[in-house]
């Protein structure tokens, strides 16, 4: 049977997805959960197990590609062990996972040589479209095919209900990063936007930048979402005091309407067709909740930040 290697946890996600996993025998230390207790993680780094702050894990990789050193490293011995016939890789970002260029290097030395696949999506479609590539690269083009069929169908319903309720778009802003604050790049404002959002400080298929706090007052947002990258839920509420201290906070118009929203990352930053999917129907149901509802299997993904606050104060 062909062996499979995922460098990209959107990668494994999908695969696990399509129900391929029979083919993948290694991971990424940063694959979801349950692909990490079957299979082997192959690609590892430096940071992990550390304990640093948004503005500490920005320093570290700013010099790092500054330097032109890897924070990411893979366990050759265990990759030549598994001997695949394709590893998934990504160029799309040298930051926050590892690239096809330090993947090439780290199978150059090996008896059998790996067919290297990147993935490196820059908008919705093209998350999509990978999926295919996925399927297709494994044999299973059909069944790839299968899976984005019922992912657009939920779209769907959410678009259809959403123009039959004749809804306006929610003036919203994505937060990728809080210190310094990242707009939402690639995917994610078509998210935004298939959920009955317009977020006017992001970048459509581009990178994330830094964005001035100033001209976040001024844009002024009905909806503020804070989904760093990599950030669980409680991993950002740690961090939230640096965006609360800010001035003009308080008078912010998502602060004063109670529509500020933390939420996990997996269903922004992490390009899984399914995830993203996910992560539309959570942003339609907290964009207008009047109509639309968030499944009930995805509400542990984000919580308010308002009633957060209030049961502290309960307590």
């Amino acid at each position: 049977m062909l062996k499979v290697c995922s460098f990209m946890p959107a990668v494994t996600q999908m695969i696990y997805d399509m129900g391929l996993q029979d083919y993948l025998h290694g991971v990424t230390f940063e694959c979801p959960e349950l692909a990490l207790r079957e299979k082997k993680p192959v690609v590892r780094c430096i940071l992990e197990g550390k304990s640093l702050s948004s503005q500490e894990i920005d320093a570290l990789f700013s010099a790092s590609k500054h330097q032109g050193k890897d924070l990411y490293y893979v366990d050759e011995p265990l990759l030549e062990e598994i001997e695949p016939d394709i590893i998934f890789t990504q160029d799309m970002c040298d930051i926050c996972q590892i690239d096809t260029a330090c993947t090439a290097a780290a199978v150059a030395n090996l008896k059998k040589q790996p067919k290297l696949i990147s993935i490196s999506p820059e908008s919705l479609e093209d998350v999509f479209e990978s999926a295919i590539t996925i399927a297709k690269a494994m044999g299973q083009e059909e069944t790839g095919y299968a899976y984005l069929a019922k992912l657009r169908s939920r779209i769907q319903v959410v678009v259809d209900k959403l123009r039959a309720e004749r809804a306006l778009p929610k003036r919203v802003m994505l937060l990728e990063w809080i210190d310094p604050i990242f707009n939402c790049g690639h995917w994610i404002p078509h998210q935004v936007a298939f959920a009955g959002g317009v977020d006017m400080l992001s970048n459509p298929s581009g990178d994330s930048i830094v964005t001035p706090w100033e001209k976040i007052v001024k844009y002024d947002p009905e909806v503020l979402v804070i989904s760093p990258c990599g950030f669980s839920v409680e991993r950002s509420l740690e961090e939230l005091h640096i965006l609360m201290g800010k001035q003009g906070w308080n008078n912010l118009k998502a602060v004063r309407d109670k529509a500020v929203f933390i939420v996990d990352f997996d269903m922004f930053t992490q390009s899984s067709a399914s995830t993203l999917v996910d992560g539309i129907e959570v942003l339609a149901g907290l964009f207008h909740p009047e109509f639309m509802q968030v499944p009930k299997t995805l509400r542990h993904k984000y919580l308010n930040l308002d009633s957060y606050l209030a049961q502290k104060i309960k307590a």
